[in-house]
C-alpha cells in the first residue's frame, strides 16, 4: 500500500523482507483526538435524548489509544456464476418434483384443483346419498297442486262448454232459414209459408235470449187476429227460456273458469294446457258416442225422456195443429241433434288431432322439465 502524506498515521510499505516501520505518535494530537471522540459522543447522546428514541442508539468506536482499524480492501476476484448448462440440469432435475405438485387434470384438459379441506370432508353413505337423490327427483317431478286442479277442471268442463255452444248455435236465425229453405223440410199442412214460419220462428227464438216477459208471445196476433200462441204453448216457452238462459249463464261461467285455468297453466306449466284439452276432447268423445248411439236407436224414447228431466209432465205435449208443432216440426228437432252431435263431434276431434301427445311435443315437454324452466 503506498503512502499518504496527508494522513498523519499512514504507513509506508517496507521493502521485501524487512519488518514493517510504524511511525511514532503525536501525545498532543492523540489527546486532541481523544477530546473530539468524547465530545461527539456527548453530543450524540445529547440528540438521541432530545428525540426520545430508546430503541436506536449509535456507538461510536474511536480508540482512546489511537490505534487504527485495519481498513477494508477491495474483493480479489468477482464470485463465479453458473454457466447455462449448469441451470439448465438444475431445471430438469427439480422437472419431476413440480409436475408431481401440478394440479391434476380431467379427461377434458381442465385443471382440477384439490380443495384445501379435502381430507377432513367426510363422505355420506351410499344409502344416505340415494335417499338424498330421490328426494331431488321427487321434488322435481312433483306437480303443484293447483296446477293438477286446473288441468282436471278443463278436462272436465270442456264437454259442457262445447254442447252449450253447440246448442247456442241452434237457436239463432240463421239455422232457422237454414232448416226451412234445405230441401226435404216438411211443409205446414195447416197454411203457414215459409216466410210466415220464418217470421213467427224468430219471434220464438228471440224471446229465449231476451229478457222480455212471457207477453212478448201471447201479444202476437195471426193476420185474422186471433192470438198466434196459446196460453200453455207461452208458459212451456217461459219453462224453455228459463232453462236456455240458465245453461247459458253457466256455459259461460265454466267458460270463464277454462280461460283462467288455461292462463294459469300457460305460466305454470309447459304443456299443461295441452294436456287438459287432451284429456277434455277424449272425454267429449266418449260422451258424444254414447249419446249419439243412444239416439240413433231410439230417437222418440231419448227426446222425451230429455224433457222429463228438464220439464213437468203434461206442459211439453201439444196438437199437431198448435203453433209450436207446426213451428218446429219432428223433423227440426231431429235436425238440430244431428248438426249438435256432428259440430261437438268434429270441433272434439280436432282438439283431439291438435293435442295429441307426438314424439317431438314430449321430447319439448321433457326438456322444459330440466332445472331452470317451467316444470308441471
Amino acid at each position: 500500500m503506498s503512502e499518504n502524506p496527508e494522513h498523519p498515521d499512514s504507513v509506508k510499505s517496507p521493502a521485501v523482507g524487512q519488518p514493517p516501520i510504524r511511525k511514532m505518535a503525536d501525545p498532543h494530537r492523540d489527546a486532541v483526538a481523544v477530546e473530539k471522540g468524547a465530545g461527539s459522543e456527548r453530543a450524540a447522546a445529547r440528540r438521541l435524548a432530545s428525540t426520545g428514541s430508546s430503541a436506536t442508539k449509535i456507538k461510536l468506536e474511536a480508540s482512546a489509544a489511537g490505534e487504527d482499524s485495519e481498513p477494508m480492501r477491495p474483493a480479489s476476484r468477482f464470485p463465479q456464476l453458473p454457466s447455462d448448462e449448469e441451470i439448465a440440469a438444475e431445471l430438469d432435475n427439480a422437472a419431476p418434483a413440480s409436475d408431481a405438485n401440478e394440479p391434476a387434470r380431467d379427461d377434458s384438459g381442465v385443471f382440477v384443483e384439490d380443495s384445501p379441506t379435502t381430507m377432513i370432508q367426510l363422505r355420506p353413505p351410499a344409502e344416505e346419498v340415494a335417499k338424498r337423490q330421490a328426494a331431488r327427483e321427487k321434488a322435481a317431478n312433483t306437480k303443484p297442486v293447483l296446477t293438477r286442479v286446473f288441468q282436471v277442471l278443463i278436462a272436465a268442463l270442456y264437454p259442457i262448454v262445447l254442447l252449450v255452444l253447440s246448442i247456442r248455435l241452434v237457436t239463432t236465425s240463421v239455422f232457422l232459414w237454414i232448416e226451412y229453405h234445405r230441401p226435404g223440410f216438411p211443409a205446414d199442412s195447416f197454411g203457414f209459408s215459409t216466410e210466415d214460419r220464418l217470421t213467427y220462428g224468430s219471434y220464438t227464438v228471440d224471446y229465449l235470449l231476451n229478457l222480455a216477459p212471457p207477453r212478448y208471445l201471447g201479444d202476437l196476433v195471426t193476420p185474422d187476429g186471433d192470438p198466434l200462441f196459446l196460453a200453455r204453448e207461452v208458459g212451456h216457452m217461459a219453462d224453455v227460456k228459463d232453462v236456455i238462459v240458465m245453461a247459458f249463464l253457466v256455459g259461460l261461467v265454466l267458460a270463464i273458469v277454462m280461460v283462467i285455468g288455461m292462463m294459469y297453466l300457460s305460466k305454470k306449466s309447459f304443456g299443461g294446457i295441452r294436456r287438459a284439452l287432451f284429456a277434455g276432447s277424449i272425454a267429449t268423445l266418449a260422451l258424444i258416442v254414447g249419446l249419439g248411439i243412444f239416439a240413433v236407436t231410439g230417437w222418440e224414447k231419448f227426446f222425451t225422456e230429455f224433457h222429463k228431466i228438464f220439464f213437468a209432465d203434461g206442459t211439453w205435449t201439444f196438437y199437431t195443429n198448435d203453433t209450436l208443432i207446426r213451428l218446429f216440426p219432428s223433423q227440426f228437432w231431429t235436425d238440430s241433434g244431428i248438426f249438435i252431435g256432428a259440430f261437438v263431434l268434429i270441433v272434439s276431434s280436432l282438439t283431439l288431432a291438435f293435442t295429441w301427445p307426438t314424439k317431438d311435443r314430449r321430447q319439448a315437454t321433457v326438456a322444459a322439465q330440466r332445472p331452470g324452466r317451467r316444470t308441471a
